[in-house]
C-alpha cells in the first residue's frame, strides 16, 4: 500500500502540534555495551544496525501529504526519497556522569518537533560520558514516534523492532498480511443501507459520549498550580523504579489489580510532593482532586504487532479511549486512597471505556477533517476542563530484551503533554520492577525529582499495610543506571535543583535512597483491568 488516509484522531494529532507543544512520544533505552566494546568503529556498528532494522519497518517510511478530498484530511504516502541515515543519528556525550549526560540530552531532543515533510521519527545512539561505551559498560538509544504516526500500543510494536528478539522473529519470515481487496467508488444499495444504518449507530454513540464529556466537564479548575502551567517548550525527566513483587503483594492483601496499586501510589506520591512544596491541599472533597486520564487502547496486542509489521492500514491509526479519575491526594490514609481508586476504577470498567467521559477520544471519529484542521487550537486548550495530568501504562515483552547482544538494562517511557499541563506519569514491566517515567515541563516543575522520590516513599506506606513486615523497596537492583529521582533540564544542561520546600503539614515517612531506574515504550495499557499480574 502506497496511500492511506489519516484516521481522525491521527488528523487531531497532527493540527495539534506547535513548536513550544511537541506531539511526539518516546522511549530512552540503556544497554549493557559488550566487553571491550567502545571504539569509533563499535560505535558505528550499533548506528548502522539501528538504520538497518529502523528501515525494515515499512510504516517508518511513511510520511504525510495534504489531500484535495476529503478537504482539510491528509494521507500517509511511502516517502520515494527516503533515507534512513537522516533519522537515525549519533551522538557524542560530553565527559561526564554517563546517566545525568544522556537524561539532559534526551530531554533536550524531546524537546525539538520532529520535521514534518518526511517521515516523522528519529532515533539516536547515545555514547560516551564516564563510565559509557568507552568504559564498556553502556550506551542508549533514544526514540521519538510522532502521535500521529502509532498510539502506544503500536508505538511499542514498532519501536520492538529494534530488538534481537523481534528482529531475528522478522528475519526468519513471518506470513504477510493479504492486502485488502478495494472498495468500490460506486456502492450497491445494499451498502448504501448498512452505511447509513452505522452512522446513525455512530451518531447515537458519539452523543453519548459528548453528554457524559459535557457533565464530567470542570468550570471550577481547582487544581494544584504546578499541574497547570502553559506550554514553555521544556521539558524534563526524571524516573523511579518500583519492585513488581511489592506491588503485587500490596494487590494480593487489599485486593484490585496491579493498576490500582500503581494509580495510588502516583495519587499518594503527588500528595507528599504537594505537602513539600507548601500548596494547599484540596479540602477533604473529592471534586477538588486532581484528575487522571488513564488511557486504554483499543487495539489487542497482536493486531498492534501485525499492522507495525505490516504496515498496512487495518487498525494502523490511533485506536484508545480513556478513563477519568480523581486522585484522591485529599486522603491521608495510603490504605483509603487506595480503596478509592480501586472502586472508582471498577465503576469506570462497569461504565466501559466506550460509554465513561474519559471516551472523549472517540469523538475525534465522528468529525470532518476539516473541523480537525480549523478546530486544533480551541481543541488543544480543552484538555484542561477534563483532566490534569496523564497515567498511561503498558506491559512489555516478558522476555529478557537485547540489541546487537547487548542487554536491555533500563527503558524509560516518555509521554506527551497535553496543552496546558505540566506532567505525564509512564509505568511499565520488566525485569521484575515497575519502571516509571515522568516527563514534565520545565518550567512549571523544577523539582521533578521529589515527586519521583515520593513514589517509592508511597509504595512503602503501602506494604506497612499489608501483614507481615516487608523490607521496604525490597527488590531494587542496585547496579549502575539512569539515576532515580534526578530531573534535568534540557535548557539548562544541568541537574535541575529542588525548590526549598516548606514544612509539610504532615509527617511523611523518609524516602529510600536512590535506587536505580528502568523505562519503557509508552502506551496504553492492553487490558484496562491490569498492567501485569
Amino acid at each position: 500500500m502506497t496511500t492511506e488516509l489519516l484516521a481522525p484522531l491521527d488528523l487531531a494529532f497532527w493540527h495539534l502540534e506547535s513548536p513550544d507543544h511537541p506531539m511526539h512520544l518516546g522511549a530512552l533505552a540503556v544497554f549493557d555495551a559488550a566487553p571491550g566494546a567502545g571504539s569509533a568503529a563499535d560505535d558505528e556498528a550499533l548506528v548502522e544496525l539501528l538504520a538497518t532494522r529502523a528501515a525494515a519497518v515499512p510504516r517508518l517510511r511513511m510520511r504525510v501529504r495534504d489531500v484535495l478530498l476529503p478537504v482539510g484530511g491528509a494521507a500517509w504516502s511511502v516517502d520515494k526519497d527516503f533515507d534512513v541515515r537522516s533519522h537515525v543519528r549519533h551522538l557524542e556525550l560530553p565527559p561526564g556522569d554517563f546517566a545525568e549526560e544522556t537524561a539532559r540530552l534526551a530531554g533536550e531532543l524531546m524537546e525539538r518537533p520532529l520535521e514534518r515533510g518526511i517521515p516523522p521519527w528519529e532515533m539516536y545512539v547515545l555514547t560516551g560520558g564516564e563510565g559509557g561505551a568507552q568504559a564498556g559498560r553502556s550506551f542508549a538509544v533514544l526514540v521519538k514516534l510522532h502521535h500521529a504516526l502509532a498510539d502506544g500500543m503500536r508505538a511499542v510494536a514498532i519501536g520492538a523492532g529494534i530488538f534481537d528478539q523481534i528482529a531475528d522473529a522478522r528475519a526468519a519470515g513471518t506470513r504477510r498480511a493479504r492486502p485488502a481487496p478495494p472498495r468500490s467508488w460506486l456502492p450497491g444499495p445494499w451498502q448504501v443501507a448498512d452505511r447509513a444504518r452505522d452512522r446513525i449507530g455512530e451518531l447515537g454513540r458519539a452523543l453519548g459520549i459528548g453528554a457524559s464529556v459535557v457533565r464530567a466537564s470542570r468550570l471550577d479548575l481547582r487544581a494544584t498550580t504546578a499541574l497547570v502551567a502553559g506550554s514553555s517548550g521544556t521539558r524534563r525527566l526524571a524516573t523511579a523504579v518500583l519492585a513488581l513483587e511489592d506491588v503485587r503483594r500490596v494487590r494480593k492483601e487489599h485486593g484490585g489489580t496491579v493498576n490500582d496499586v500503581l494509580l495510588a501510589t502516583v495519587a499518594g506520591a503527588l500528595r507528599r510532593w504537594m505537602l513539600e512544596r507548601g500548596e494547599r491541599l484540596p479540602d477533604c472533597d473529592p471534586r477538588t482532586d486532581p484528575r487522571a486520564l488513564v488511557p486504554v487502547s483499543g487495539r489487542r496486542p497482536s493486531r498492534a504487532r501485525q499492522g507495525a509489521g505490516a504496515g498496512g492500514s487495518s487498525g494502523s491509526g490511533n485506536m484508545f479511549s480513556a478513563y477519568l479519575l480523581g486522585l484522591p491526594v485529599s486522603e491521608p490514609d495510603p490504605l483509603s486512597r487506595l480503596t478509592a481508586v480501586r472502586e472508582a476504577m471498577d465503576r469506570n470498567k462497569k461504565d466501559g471505556p466506550s460509554r465513561g467521559p474519559g471516551a472523549v477520544a472517540l469523538l475525534a471519529g465522528q468529525l470532518h477533517p476539516l473541523a480537525h484542521r480549523l478546530g486544533a487550537p480551541l481543541a488543544g486548550n480543552a484538555a484542561r476542563i477534563l483532566f490534569d495530568v496523564l497515567v498511561t501504562s503498558v506491559p512489555l515483552p516478558r522476555a529478557t530484551l537485547s540489541f546487537g547482544g547487548c542487554p536491555l538494562r533500563e527503558i524509560y517511557p516518555m509521554a506527551p503533554l497535553a496543552r496546558g499541563q505540566s506532567l505525564a506519569v509512564g509505568p511499565t514491566t520488566y525485569g521484575g520492577q515497575v519502571h516509571v517515567g515522568l516527563v514534565a515541563d520545565g518550567k512549571a516543575l523544577p523539582d521533578l525529582d521529589g515527586l519521583a522520590k515520593n513514589m517509592t516513599a508511597e509504595l512503602d506506606a503501602l506494604l506497612r499495610t499489608t501483614s507481615g513486615e516487608p523490607a521496604p523497596s525490597a527488590g531494587v537492583r542496585a547496579e549502575p543506571g539512569l539515576a532515580p529521582g534526578r530531573a534535568v533540564s534540557a535548557r539548562a544542561g544541568r541537574p535541575a535543583r529542588a525548590a526549598t520546600p516548606a514544612a509539610p503539614a504532615e509527617a511523611a515517612p523518609a524516602a529510600e535512597p536512590p535506587v536505580p531506574v528502568q523505562l519503557a515504550l509508552i502506551a496504553e495499557p492492553a487490558e484496562p483491568a491490569d498492567l501485569a499480574r
